[in-house]
């Protein structure tokens, strides 16, 4: 596989299959990749899944391929995506490998982004070929999906014989490689949960609590602000904090929390962890005064002692 031909210049109607693509685990990321695949030019052959929705997600984007056991995809297939949870992975590597599924010189790959390549030891002791591929992409199990791989980058983990090879597959599914070390795969797996998990669960909190301010479409209104706020923040980092905690308002930041101790108790932990961090950012790069800095830590002090402790969904 030529790692500097890009997807765009791959013309798959052009050339012959060159590798049968097998997928354990019909979720959300399996048949969105191997369908991206076959647009390259692989063949999918065989996809296991175990529950109904699964098994739809299969039938929509890899239709005509056969729904068989694990085994029987490995049996089937050159190339293997294993695309099952991250607590999964270990137990279903080591399963197939003392089944006999494993062959040698078959390509696995998972999609963990916990993961590097050592979890694939037990399948490497039998000759496999092992990849770790984690497209750094939310998946919605629809066709979409397939489409927001178009420059979407990829933790890539790989042994050194096997860098091009990790990077063709990347390059071929329209993503762009970004090399992870194996000792570093969890911390990379942690930063991009922090933006990307927890950034969902603020927008919905915001949502929630717009709406019972009486905003008829909070969508349409948090829209521009948080696409604003996103641009701002990759292209200038600390440099976009703005609001009252980056302004050392202490008394808007109080107000603020009184009316989520009445209206989102269980939000409050969250903004005062948030707003704690904040600050401490905003201080270290100069956007905060000291001066305002003290009363503002003053009140998230205040409240992580408040009498009766966290309120409901709070921690301690």
């Amino acid at each position: 596989m030529n790692a500097s031909v890009s997807k765009e210049s791959l013309d798959a109607r052009d050339r012959p299959a060159r590798l049968t693509v097998g997928v354990v685990g019909a979720g959300r990321v399996g048949p969105a990749l191997a369908a991206s695949l076959q647009l390259a030019g692989h063949r999918p052959v065989a996809v296991s899944g175990v529950s109904d929705a699964s098994r739809r997600r299969a039938a929509a984007l890899l239709p005509d391929v056969p729904l068989v056991e694990p085994a029987e995809v490995l049996a089937r297939a050159e190339l293997v995506l294993l695309t099952v949870p991250d607590d999964v992975l270990p137990r279903l590597v080591e399963g197939l490998v003392e089944t006999g599924a494993v062959r040698p010189g078959q390509l696995l790959v998972h999609t963990s982004g916990r993961y590097g390549t050592r979890v694939l030891d037990p399948a490497l002791r039998v000759g496999a070929l092992p990849l770790a591929l984690h497209p750094a992409m939310t998946f919605t199990g629809t066709a979409v999906d397939v489409q927001r791989l178009a420059g979407c980058s990829f933790g890539v983990t790989a042994p050194d014989e096997l860098r091009l090879a990790a990077e063709a597959l990347v390059i071929e599914m329209g993503g762009e490689p970004e090399w992870i070390a194996e000792e570093a795969r969890p911390l990379y797996h942690a930063a991009l949960a922090l933006g990307a998990n927890h950034l969902v669960t603020l927008v919905a909190q915001s949502m929630e609590l717009l709406t019972k301010a009486g905003v008829a479409a909070p969508d349409r209104m948090l829209g521009p602000l948080l696409g604003a706020a996103l641009d701002n923040a990759l292209r200038s980092g600390d440099a976009a904090l703005t609001g009252p905690v980056a302004r050392g308002d202490a008394g808007t930041v109080a107000a603020h929390i009184d009316e989520l101790r009445t209206h989102a108790p269980q939000a409050v932990a969250g903004y005062v962890a948030m707003a704690r961090a904040t600050a401490d950012r905003a201080l270290a790069h100069g956007l905060l005064k000291a001066e305002l800095a003290e009363d503002l830590l003053v009140v998230l002090a205040d409240q992580e002692r408040r009498p009766g402790g966290p309120g409901p969904g709070e921690t301690r």
